[in-house]
């Protein structure tokens, strides 16, 4: 192993847990300030695609047995079933509600938003097709 290598898989561990717990953020966020579930999930792509560069395909896919293509059906379903669950309550497509919990263990109070759920599939669907098309590019399938 070169020393290169070695300076490349180290900081490949942290830069990666630095991008995953920032589109953990951003994902969380989303619904009240800027970002949300398409910018979470291109930084979650980003730190897989860093891995599947650092450490090669083999190993990554041991650790991360995900076909993501799957994630993409998975999350437009998600998407669009939150959007239409707006349909049961007499409200336009899209529409969202929150409410907030008090008792929540370790959290204490907190907001939580339909919109969330939304960014979920959001999420999914970006984090699936961006390394599905990366993965495919890279493999030449």
């Amino acid at each position: 192993m070169r020393t290169n290598d070695l300076i490349l898989r180290t900081t490949t561990i942290l830069i990666a847990f630095i991008l995953l717990a920032f589109s953990v953020y951003l994902f969380i966020a989303g619904h009240n300030a800027p970002g949300g579930g398409f910018i979470g999930g291109l930084m979650t792509a980003a730190a897989v695609v860093l891995m599947y560069m650092t450490y090669g395909f083999e190993s990554v896919k041991k650790i991360i047995p995900i076909n993501f293509r799957y994630l993409i059906p998975v999350g437009l379903l998600t998407a669009v079933l939150t959007g239409m669950g707006s349909f049961l309550y007499n409200e336009p497509f899209l529409s969202q509600t929150f409410a907030h919990f008090s008792h929540i263990p370790i959290l204490g109070e907190v907001e939580l938003a339909t919109a969330l759920l939304f960014d979920l599939g959001v999420y999914l669907t970006v984090v699936g097709i961006t390394l599905t098309i990366i993965l495919s590019i890279a493999n030449d399938q």
